[in-house]
């Protein structure tokens, strides 16, 4: 039977920002939350890069660390008990670049309880094509939830939802720095200074009808709000939970649904 996205509360976390399972031992409150997203997947196991780095810059930082992970099947074995007996509801966090890999995945996950839905994630400068198969090859029971790049949301977004995508989520941006050594990395940006953009992105991508996660920057309530306010589904924190003791608190006093 196929399943509706829906948040019961509208805040969850990034992919990437805390781990693979909620842990009450880490201090941090998720009271407010409406689901966990886990960190990304690949189906096979991921060391993490040789040269990991962390560059600030003003508003933010770069961060690059080849996405390591355990591997699919160690993930499940690992983390699966773990999700069915959380108090949130799961999305499971997918690396989707090769589409018979995430189609196995995908499959998996629909007996697997507790999962709410899969979030697809993509390298960058994967085609357009590439995603548009990863949508036909996984739609399914479980909802699919495809994370991308800011300057995807408004071109392929309108291709994904009405071909059974249930929302589109801002992928943090890329972007290149020089370290402290002269060379140029690359990686994930970060940080307050995206949320103006991420918010731009949410406005638009919500007057054109595309259910949308909004996340970027996200850094207080009122910036949750913000999100909310210009037609996000919920929204995605991501830095800002590396820093407090507590996540953010906002709460709406309505719930919604994922066809808002």
């Amino acid at each position: 039977m196929k399943r509706d996205l829906y948040f019961s509360k509208p805040l969850i976390n990034a992919a990437g920002s805390l781990g693979f399972a909620p842990d009450i031992h880490n201090g941090l409150s998720l009271d407010s939350f409406g689901a966990f997203v886990t960190n990304p997947i690949s189906l096979r196991p991921r060391l993490p890069t040789t040269q990991p780095a962390l560059i600030q810059f003003p508003g933010g930082f770069l961060l690059h660390t080849g996405l390591p992970n355990p591997g699919f099947s160690s993930v499940l074995k690992k983390y699966s008990a773990k999700w069915d007996r959380a108090n949130l509801p799961i999305i499971v966090h997918l690396m989707a670049d090769r589409t018979e890999e995430t189609q196995r995945m995908v499959r998996e996950l629909e007996n697997t309880e507790n999962v709410m839905a899969v979030q697809l994630g993509f390298a960058p400068l994967l085609s357009d094509d590439i995603i548009l198969l990863n949508l036909e090859m996984c739609v399914g029971e479980i909802p699919l939830i495809f994370a991308l790049p800011p300057e995807q949301i408004l071109s392929l977004g309108p291709k994904l939802i009405p071909h059974g995508a249930h929302a589109l989520s801002i992928a943090s941006p890329r972007g290149a720095l020089y370290d402290k050594d002269g060379k140029v990395i690359t990686g994930r940006l970060y940080g307050q200074s995206l949320f103006p953009h991420a918010l731009d992105i949410v406005r638009s991508a919500a007057m054109i009808g595309l259910p949308i996660i909004g996340s970027g920057g996200v850094w207080t309530e009122k910036d949750a709000a913000d999100m909310l306010s210009a037609g996000a589904m919920a929204v995605e924190t991501d830095a800002q939970l590396w820093v407090p003791k507590e996540a953010l608190s906002y709460h709406r006093p309505q719930t919604t649904d994922g066809r808002r």
